[in-house]
C-alpha cells in the first residue's frame, strides 16, 4: 500500500491553487471545478472545495488501491475501521478513521 494524496478542504480553491501551484511551485495535475491535485514527490496534495476547519477537521490521508473493496476486506480483518465502499463517476472510495479519529480513505483514483 502507498499513500496517494493528502486532501485539504478549502473554501478558497482558487487562492489555494495559486499558492500550491505558483507560490510553492508544485505541478498541477488536475483542474476540475471543485477538485485540484498537485504533484508532491511520491504523493499528491489535493484541494477539495468545501468548508475548511483547521484544527477541527484535519487533512484526509488517501491510500491508492486498484481494488478498493478487496483491500477494505483485508484491512477490516486486521482491525481497521472502514465504512461501505462507494462507487460513482468512475471512482471507487471507502472512508475510515485511524484510532485517533483522523479521516483516511481508500481510493482507486
Amino acid at each position: 500500500m502507498k499513500m496517494a494524496r493528502v486532501i485539504l478542504f478549502t473554501g478558497q480553491i482558487d487562492a489555494m491553487s495559486e499558492f500550491y501551484g505558483k507560490v510553492l511551485g508544485l505541478k498541477q495535475i488536475t483542474n476540475e471545478k471543485m477538485w485540484r491535485e498537485f504533484a508532491a514527490g511520491g504523493s499528491r496534495v489535493a484541494l477539495h472545495s468545501g468548508p475548511s476547519s483547521p484544527g477541527r477537521k484535519g487533512p484526509k490521508i488517501v491510500f491508492h488501491a486498484n481494488d478498493v473493496a478487496a483491500l477494505r476486506v483485508k484491512l477490516v480483518a486486521r482491525g481497521a475501521k472502514f465504512g461501505k465502499v462507494n462507487e460513482g463517476g468512475g471512482f471507487v472510495l471507502c472512508d475510515g478513521k485511524d484510532p485517533d479519529g483522523n479521516p483516511i480513505q481508500l481510493s482507486n483514483r
